[in-house]
Order: C-alpha cells, then structure tokens, then sequence
C-alpha cells in the first residue's frame, strides 16, 4: 500500500507479485522444505535416524494433507452449517499462517523431540492453508489489475525459500553448528519476511472481492467439466507428489551416501530451489493458449528425469543436473495445475484447489515410509535409495501419460 495526499492506494500488481512469493518462501520453503538440508545436521547430532526422520517427514505431509482436506470441504460445510462464513477470510489467513509457521518453526529448536510430530504436522497444515490462500487471493488480485500474466512469479517463492534455507544450512554445517541453532535461524528468517508482507495481506488492497469470495462460493450449478477430467487431473498432481519427495525429503542423505566426504553436497538443494525460482520465471513467459495438459505432461517427463540422473549418474555433475532438473519444474506443476483447475472449476476454485492439493499430500505422505521400509529390509542403504529414485521416477512417467491422454481424450479450444 502507498500514500499519497492522506488516501491509502492499493498496492501494484508488482508488490502483491513479490508479496505472493515471500509468502510462499516462508509457508514452503522454511515451513515445509527447511527440514531437507537440515536432516543430515540432526542425523548428525543423534537426534533422529533414517526410520524418524521419515515419520517427522511424514508428519509434516499428513498435516499438509489435512489442511487441503479442510480447504476442499469448507465450501460443502459452509453450505451446510450457518455460522460458517461462505468464503473464509484470505488476508488473514495467509497472515495467521506465516505467524504460525515462524512460531512452529521456532519450536523445533527446543531439545523436546516428543513434541517435534506435532509441530511438523501443524507446520504442514499451515503451509497448505497458506499456500491455497495465497495463490487464491492473490492470483484473483492480479487478474483484478490486468496482471494475470505474472502470477507466476509467485511460484517462485518456495524455491526462494528452498534456495536461502539450503545456503544458511551449508553455512551452519561449515561453521559445525548444531540442528537446533539451524532452526532457530530459519525461524528468524520466517519472523523478518512475514514482518516484510504483513501490511500487504489487507483488504484494502482487495480489488476483487467478488472474484476471491467466489473462488470459494461452491455454486454445484456451474461446473464447467466432467467429473472424471477433473479427477485425472487431480490424480496426476497426486503423481506428482509421490514422485518428487524421495528427492526433495532425502536429497541430501542420498547425495552424502554416494559422494562421501564431498564438498559439493550441501549445496545440490539449493541448486533444486534455483532451478524452482528458474521455471517459475520461465513459465510467465508461456502464452496462455499453449494447452495446460501438454505443459504438465512435459513437467512431469523432465522430472523424472531429474530423478534418475542421480541414479543412473552418481557423480558431482549428475546430481548438479538432476537437483536442477527435479527443481526446475517443481513449482511450474502446481501453477499449470492450479490454472487448469480454474479452467474445469470457475465457481468453485478454493475447492479444486484443494482437492489436488489433498491428492498431492497423499501422494507426499506415501514416500517417506517406502524409502523407511526399503533402508529397513535392504542389506545397504544406498541399494534401497536406487530403488526408490526409481519407483518416484515410474511415478513421474504414469503421470506424464496421464496427461497425455486427457489432452486427447477432452481437447479443449484456445485457452483463456
């Protein structure tokens, strides 16, 4: 917001852009994904073993899955209990969400690991609620000023995150520093960008109302597709999940598994959430005709990619280009998906979007516990990473056909 002669001017297309994307930074990149570079720091320190590590991740993806679950039926429960309010309030909500993440963040410096489930599972709920409130209010802010074009640039927000968490973490991992100093750290970090974007999430930049209360109005009366297209949707996000988090949950252990002693290895996440910030920026550039489907279709394939260059390439150079490769399209699949649930649910987005994003939790929660259970029963942990990089990878390829046939099976006119 700016002044200027004592009235209040909402702010630019531009600032709500950058908004978006610290917002996202925090809510993904320090809410969700910090746990990443710092897992081998608390491996380190004893805290935790591979089998906790993937609950504690797990944890987090089952509190994420909660809170899309909650965002998918609040139009359904609006509808049917009269003190619910038709469209919850987003400003705030994204404002309660960033405090909560830097507060449960905060929390996992403390030595009390018994309560560390709890807090990465309410962590997780309030990246999801953030994430789904953000990208909704935000997006319909943008569309408002004429700006749709650059919503993208909000996807780059967890990259951010995921780049300023990893490079901190490599430079606590030189300085010998102990997980609970890492976490104190990020939760600093959550306290200074929420400060940065507090003023911003407020009504009086709203130049939408209609447009953000519709988004989560659930009229049953104006579906815009089949059922079944909007589940193959949905599933193929669901895929997506599955297939990145072997990577994005174990990327480092992976890497110092088959590179030992190497210098490289704490910053191949980091290079992750450079290729993120890099596809985000690239699909602004994407025209809005270019079918949807294709574009996720083609997400998914450079994914797997990405997934089994460090499996087929264990070297410096492959995991430099598989992180980049798996990082590159991360956000992009959310932001095409996201804008293809718009197209199939115009009166009912909120809720769309928080069906993927449930089916993307489940697909989130399914990983940890494979790899768990394969370190568990395998005679080497390094045998039992190959085999998961390569049932994520199989994954990746599944939803690449399923988008495929969904652009032959509903082809669509020119897009918006």
């Amino acid at each position: 917001m700016s002044a200027r002669d004592g009235v209040i001017e909402p702010a630019t297309a531009a600032t709500l852009a950058i908004g978006g994307l610290v917002s996202l930074a925090v809510a993904m990149g320090i809410g969700r994904f910090a746990f990443t570079p710092i897992l081998p720091m608390m491996m380190r320190d004893g805290a935790v073993d591979i089998a906790s590590a993937s609950w504690l991740a797990s944890a987090n993806y089952i509190g994420y899955l909660l809170g899309a679950v909650l965002c998918t039926l609040q139009p359904w429960l609006a509808a049917r209990i009269p003190s619910l309010p038709a469209a919850f309030d987003a400003p705030r909500i994204v404002r309660a969400g960033l405090a909560a993440t830097a507060l449960l963040t905060l929390g996992m410096a403390l030595p009390l690991p018994a309560t560390w489930p709890a807090l990465r599972f309410a962590a997780g709920v309030a990246s999801a609620v953030t994430l789904i409130h953000t990208t909704g209010w935000c997006f319909a802010q943008l569309a408002a000023r004429g700006r749709s074009a650059i919503g993208g640039l909000v996807f780059a927000g967890p990259g951010a995150g995921i780049v300023v968490s990893g490079a901190v973490a490599g430079g606590l991992v030189g300085a010998h520093r102990s997980a609970a100093v890492g976490w104190a750290v990020f939760a600093v970090l959550a306290v200074i960008a929420t400060a940065a974007v507090w003023r911003l999430f407020d009504h009086r930049n709203d130049l939408a109302p209609a447009a953000t209360a519709g988004a989560a109005a659930g009229d049953a009366g104006a579906l815009a597709a089949p059922r079944a297209e909007v589940a193959l949707l949905a599933l193929g996000y669901g895929l997506a999940g599955f297939g990145y988090i072997v990577t994005a949950t174990f990327l480092p252990v992976i890497a110092r598994a088959a590179l030992p002693g190497s210098t490289w290895i704490v910053w191949f996440w980091p290079l992750f959430g450079i290729g993120t910030i890099a596809g985000a920026i690239l699909a602004t550039l994407i025209s809005d005709d270019t079918d949807r489907r294709l574009l996720l279709a083609a997400a998914h394939a450079m994914q797997a990619a990405g997934v089994t260059l460090g499996l087929l390439w264990p070297t410096v150079a492959g995991f430099v280009a598989g992180s980049f490769l798996v990082g590159l399209p991360f956000t992009t699949i959310t932001y095409f998906a996201l804008q293809e649930a718009r197209r199939l649910r115009p009166k009912q987005v909120a809720s769309a979007i928080g069906l993927l994003t449930a089916l993307y939790g489940v697909g989130q929660i399914a990983g940890p516990p494979m790899v768990s259970a394969m370190v568990a029963t395998s005679a080497e942990a390094a045998f039992a990473f190959d085999e998961s990089l390569l049932i994520a990878a199989t994954a990746l390829l599944v939803g690449t056909a399923l988008y495929l046939a969904l652009w032959r099976l509903w082809p669509t006119p020119a897009r918006r």
